[in-house]
């Protein structure tokens, strides 16, 4: 099995905080976004992993690079880096990882993470993952015969159809028949808005008599924006700490007359003097903390934070922040509310 993870978008919905690291690399308690993504998807289909193609802007750099083939290389599989420099749709994004389209395929944006407890049907041609929503009118939907079998995709519905939404994440038996059904829309320019869309493929998959049904997730969160990122942080860090299974605070974390109030994500190198931390916070590696309380907060590496009251608050690699400031330096897109 091999998956396929396009993620060449810079992310600007998240400024500042892509400006200098893609979103997909963006730590939700405590792991990159991406990095949750695919061990979640390779626990649903149970099945080894031999590569990951990750498909990204080659402005991204070497270190994003490394970082990506190293976090394929946790779960025991390759990782392949490959690139995608123009923004041309969904369906161009896939089929720049086209060398990987073979065999059993998984597609899956990066800025998706859920919670499911399915199995996966590998005798399908295709699954679409989805989850129940309250309000479909906001997303692509599928609608399903009495066979429990896909039979139309219907984007952003007007009037009701389905409330099952389509989450990003895709199930391909065959890698090389969506790698012809989307060489086939560049090869005869089939475009809405300007760009290829994997939707047209999979009409036209699904017009050929192919089976699709839908894997439904418990649980879907979405990392678009700074306010979605940080209540995704919260609600992992709460999976999390019920599964207990990942250690959550690091051995040598120090606390000098300090507070945790769980679930947290508190990395390696941290001190917290005279504070209260939590419930709902990540506090990156080497962050200080001093004289202040932060709850329901996502803060990355380095960070020093004193005399402070956050909640709510997305604070990103290397930042300074005195809540009793007299001086300020703040960069491109930063917010103070």
């Amino acid at each position: 099995m091999k998956i396929i993870v396009p993620m060449a978008g810079r992310g600007s919905r998240l400024r500042p905080h892509t400006l200098t690291v893609p979103k997909p690399l963006i730590p939700i308690a405590g792991k990159p976004i991406v990095h949750r993504l695919v061990e979640d998807i390779a626990q649903v289909i149970n099945q080894k992993i031999d590569e990951i193609a990750f498909i990204i802007h080659k402005d991204f750099g070497k270190k994003v690079e490394e970082d990506l083939i190293a976090i394929a290389e946790k779960l025991g599989a390759r990782g392949t880096i490959c690139y995608q420099n123009e923004a041309l749709g969904t369906a161009h994004a896939i089929l720049c990882a086209k060398e990987s389209m073979t065999g059993p395929i998984v597609v899956a944006y990066a800025d998706t993470l859920f919670r499911a407890d399915f199995s996966l049907d590998t005798s399908a041609d295709a699954v679409i993952w989805v989850k129940q929503v309250d309000d479909p009118s906001a997303f692509g939907v599928v609608q399903l015969n009495d066979q429990n079998q896909i039979v139309d995709f219907v984007e952003k519905p007007k009037e009701f159809v389905s409330d099952l939404a389509i989450i990003g994440i895709y199930y391909f038996q065959s890698g090389e028949t969506l790698r012809s059904e989307l060489q086939y829309l560049l090869d005869n320019n089939v475009v809405k808005g300007g760009e290829y869309q994997l939707t047209d493929a999979l009409e036209n998959m699904k017009q050929k008599g192919m089976k699709f049904v839908p894997g439904k997730v418990d649980e879907w969160m979405d990392c678009g924006n700074k306010n979605v990122t940080v209540e995704t942080n919260s609600r992992m860090l709460n999976f999390l700490h019920q599964d207990g299974v990942e250690a959550l605070v690091a051995a040598n974390v120090k606390l000098e007359n300090s507070t945790l109030i769980p679930p947290c994500h508190i990395a390696e190198d941290v001190i917290l003097v005279n504070s209260t931390v939590g419930p709902n916070v990540s506090l990156g590696k080497g962050t200080h903390v001093v004289n202040s309380t932060i709850k329901n907060s996502l803060v990355q590496t380095h960070a020093h934070i004193k005399n402070a009251q956050l909640d709510n608050a997305m604070i990103g690699n290397h930042a300074s922040f005195d809540g009793n400031f007299t001086s300020i330096s703040i960069g491109d897109y930063s917010v103070l509310e």
